[in-house]
């Protein structure tokens, strides 16, 4: 297998026995306690996590295999076959690591030519083709996948400038696109929108109707994340790092309400 190739699979394969040791974790504390608010909400980021990493290796396909298996994970079925919504946290995580387990050994047999016609046959994630710049666009999908990834590995700080890093510059952009004449007319400041402060890109873009209200949710650390140069002057949590993440979702949502 060519070497690009190989690190290629190494590296999902390192990332699905990292969702699978979680998983086997998350079974013996719902086992434990099914109604432990803490294991159920541990439950829920781990379904988000399988869900990126599933949507990854399946192109963005709904139509493919494994997004089939992650979608039918979260179904229970009725005496009659039929599907209904509702299955029990500890039946969706047994479901889950059983898809996980498919990905494993799917990944671990494929060679190059299976692996080259499996990318081929779905077609990759456009996360940002609301993006207006479109040199901008593969900038901000690699930047997310690395947020993702740095959440993943538990590096809340990163996660979270990264996101915010994103938010800042889709608002940005939809602002920029509107127009500084159109935007002045609603009382945005006169200078460049290049010379506005973060919260200021925001807090126009709310009052405009680009985006809706999402943002009041952010942390403090969050808002003032390119305060200090870019850096962080306040610890980030695994909470901030995840609502900055969510709100960049609802912002995303905001400007492209196709999504």
């Amino acid at each position: 297998m060519d070497e690009t190739v190989q690190t290629q699979v190494e590296t999902y394969l390192t990332h699905l026995n990292g969702l699978i040791r979680r998983g086997r974790e998350l079974q013996e504390a719902l086992a434990t306690d099914p109604s432990d608010p803490t294991a159920i909400a541990a439950a829920r980021r781990w379904h988000e996590d399988c869900g990126v990493t599933i949507n990854q290796l399946s192109g963005g396909s709904k139509a493919h295999w494994l997004a089939r298996s992650f979608s039918e994970a979260f179904l229970m079925r009725s005496t009659d076959g039929h599907a209904v919504e509702g299955a029990a946290q500890s039946q969706i995580v047994q479901r889950l690591l059983g898809v996980l387990d498919q990905a494993v050994a799917t990944l671990s047999q494929m060679d190059d030519a299976s692996l080259t016609s499996a990318s081929s046959q779905a077609p990759a994630p456009h996360r940002f083709d609301f993006v207006h710049n479109l040199e901008l666009r593969p900038v901000v999908e690699r930047a997310y996948a690395d947020s993702r990834r740095a959440l993943e590995q538990k590096d809340y700080n990163l996660a979270m400038l990264t996101s915010c890093g994103i938010l800042e510059t889709i608002v940005t952009d939809a602002l920029e696109h509107k127009g500084l004449s159109s935007l002045v007319e609603s009382g945005a400041p006169a200078e460049k929108i290049s010379d506005w402060s973060f919260e200021t890109r925001l807090t126009v873009a709310e009052r405009t109707g680009l985006i809706r209200s999402g943002c009041a949710r952010l942390p403090p650390v969050a808002r003032a994340y390119r305060d200090d140069d870019g850096g962080v002057k306040a610890e980030v949590t695994e909470r901030d790092a995840r609502t900055a993440g969510q709100v960049l979702h609802v912002v995303m949502r905001d400007l492209d309400p196709g999504r």
